[in-house]
């Protein structure tokens, strides 16, 4: 595979998807979700075509200069874990769009509610494919944005309003303290990239900024899967259409928590 077809699976989504269903809408319910459903099977069969070299141990990585001079690159990684999870992502996202052409009413816009779910798949293969912490912070607080948009779809009623809120309320503050803790992460180490981070954790784990660094770490992770106390935020994000409370709060978001602390479990222990 050509590794710049990382950045184009992520992205493919976001520009080809959102677009193709914007025009697609002009003609029929039926050609737009053919549409949607073409964009996210492409992202799983681009995504297959590596099962056998990523599961075999290989890795590929793909990475351009974004502010060097702060450590900062556009840098992605295709791994076991992060293929494992990009296939949940775009796998079930597919099933997703074909039930939601069914569920939606024709009363309601099929084409918006693709492309806000385009928006999002794009964050979550971002955040799985990501091998800068800040870099995966970026579309990390991109699924906390497109998650407010989608649980405030049916935004004339009340209990939508007031569930996006608060999900991009929780969410976001979760998105700042793990911020936080990637900066000390990167002042321990003078770097963010994730598979170097993985060679010095000896340095990380004897460093007094540690511990801050992984209750802040944790305490993004614990809100982004709505985890105990976070989790009160959860029920009222259920405002939103079945079709996306399926995606975002029972297949993806959710889970995306237990990716992170996942991807970085060979940082923290031992």
């Amino acid at each position: 595979m050509d590794t710049s077809v990382l950045p184009i699976i992520i992205l493919l989504p976001l520009i080809l998807g959102t677009t193709l269903v914007a025009l697609l809408q002009r003609f029929s319910r039926e050609a737009t979700a053919l549409g949607a459903i073409a964009v996210s099977l492409t992202c799983f069969g681009l995504l297959l075509t590596e099962a056998k070299q990523i599961f075999a141990g290989a890795a590929i990585l793909q990475s351009w200069d974004w502010l060097p001079q702060l450590g900062l690159n556009l840098s992605f990684r295709l791994d076991a874990l992060g293929l494992l999870f990009s296939l949940l992502i775009t796998g079930i996202g597919t099933l997703i769009y074909i039930y939601a052409y069914y569920y939606l009413s024709p009363r309601n816009s099929l084409a918006k509610l693709y492309m806000l779910l385009m928006v999002f798949m794009t964050a979550m293969l971002g955040i799985s494919l990501s091998n800068n912490l800040i870099l995966l912070l970026v579309f990390w607080e991109l699924t906390s944005i497109s998650s407010f948009l989608l649980v405030g779809y049916w935004s004339h009623y009340e209990a939508a309003q007031r569930g996006s809120r608060m999900a991009l309320t929780i969410t976001g503050m979760g998105g700042l303290a793990m911020l936080g803790g990637f900066i000390l992460i990167g002042q321990i180490t003078g770097t963010y990239q994730i598979d170097q981070l993985v060679n010095m954790k000896e340095m990380i784990q004897s460093h007094a900024l540690f511990v801050p660094a992984l209750l802040l770490i944790l305490l993004g992770a614990f809100t982004k899967s709505a985890q105990f106390p976070f989790h009160f935020w959860l029920p009222n994000a259920m405002a939103a259409p079945t079709p996306v409370s399926a995606y975002l709060h029972s297949a993806t978001m959710v889970k995306a928590g237990i990716f992170l602390l996942a991807r970085l479990a060979p940082i923290f222990i031992g």
